[in-house]
């Protein structure tokens, strides 16, 4: 992360509050040992100089050499994780802006789909591959005018819903007609602005706050239409905003997708922020109760990393938490919108 210093000078500077690792509630206890094995991740791929899919604040002097730090030390337990993070940084609470302090919380997924590399009667939805003059055209048309002229498909949905919630979470894993398994995986966004349709569906009245779930959402489009000019289809162009993808046959089933930081992300330990105030690699602990185990709001205490970043995801009090993929991740992700504690760990040094 750019140290303190470095923060203050940018007119999105959060605000820090100097914390101790002691009154932490839940960080002793933590497995520190699972949030270190994707901090080395993010290590490795910043020691080898990877450029990331979407760049991000630079790293501090100070994160860079805890970085190196990592990949050199041996590690065998949560202990000795815990350890290397209370050594070699210091907690910083971000308070938000909003009236009680705390930060905002979301969750997102990896979708798990059927469909098809060639278009078939079931599978008539097409996900397009990033256009050739994405960076040389600015501004680059918006969701309505890229459907409507359409484009290379590198694969094929059920329809235009699933099309559209692959979009939203960055990624997808697909499963073809014949057993096989293929990701999609993020290649660029537009830049037009993103807006959420579920709170635009909320705010209209259409599903009660405490009612909206990802599959009451799904049910509401489809059942008001997906063809042009239809209800269902109009809401979902309301967000202009549209990701393109390309596709990845050999990948790790056992870990979630390669992200904005270019590595692979881990179920309940790597989080997307704002890419703009946070550089990636930056640790923080999280503080909050959503319904993440089950109906029920639970206690969610853990050291998370930062390694993913999203157009929706904006100011330094804000985060949202990976949950890995499939139907289950999706309903306990969709459930997530809660305020908690959120604290920075910044490397020694760096807070003066």
């Amino acid at each position: 992360m750019g140290s303190s210093a470095i923060l203050r000078d940018s007119a999105a500077a959060p605000r820090l509050a100097p914390a101790r690792f002691d009154d932490l509630l839940g960080f002793a206890g933590d497995d520190c040992l699972a949030a270190f094995a994707a901090f080395r991740r993010s290590a490795r791929a910043f020691c080898e100089g990877k450029a990331p899919p979407r760049p991000a604040r630079p790293a501090s002097p100070g994160l860079a050499a805890i970085a190196r730090q990592a990949l050199a030390a041996e590690i065998g337990d949560a202990a000795a994780a815990r350890d290397f993070f209370v050594e070699r940084f210091a907690p910083f609470r971000v308070v938000s802006e909003e009236t009680d302090g705390r930060a905002f919380f979301t969750g997102y997924y990896e979708p798990f789909v059927d469909g098809s590399l060639t278009p078939t009667p079931r599978f008539r939805a097409p996900v397009l591959a990033r256009p050739r003059d994405l960076e040389r055209r600015r501004p680059y048309p918006d969701r309505t005018e890229i459907e409507a002229r359409g484009g290379e498909a590198v694969a094929w949905l059920e329809d235009a819903v699933e099309v559209y919630f692959a979009q939203v979470q960055g990624s997808a894993r697909v499963r073809l007609p014949d057993g096989r398994e293929v990701r999609l995986a993020y290649d660029g966004r537009n830049g037009q602005p993103y807006a959420s349709i579920g709170r635009l569906l909320i705010e209209a009245g259409e599903i009660p706050e405490g009612e909206m779930s990802l599959r009451r959402l799904k049910g509401w489009l489809r059942d008001h239409g997906l063809a042009p000019g239809e209800e269902g289809r109009a809401l979902m162009r309301r967000n202009r905003s549209y990701v393109f993808f390309k596709l990845e046959a050999d990948f790790d089933p056992a870990l979630g997708p390669v992200a904005g930081a270019g590595v692979a992300l881990t179920p309940l330990r790597s989080i997307a922020v704002d890419r703009s105030i946070w550089a990636y690699g930056t640790p923080f602990f999280i503080d909050a109760e959503p319904p993440w185990e089950g109906e029920a709001p639970t206690p969610f205490r853990r050291l998370t990393i930062a390694q993913d970043t999203g157009s929706a995801i904006v100011g330094a009090a804000r985060a949202d938490i990976f949950f890995g993929g499939g139907e289950t991740a999706g309903a306990r992700a969709g459930a997530v919108r809660c305020r908690g504690g959120f604290v920075a760990l910044l490397p020694r040094g760096d807070e003066r």
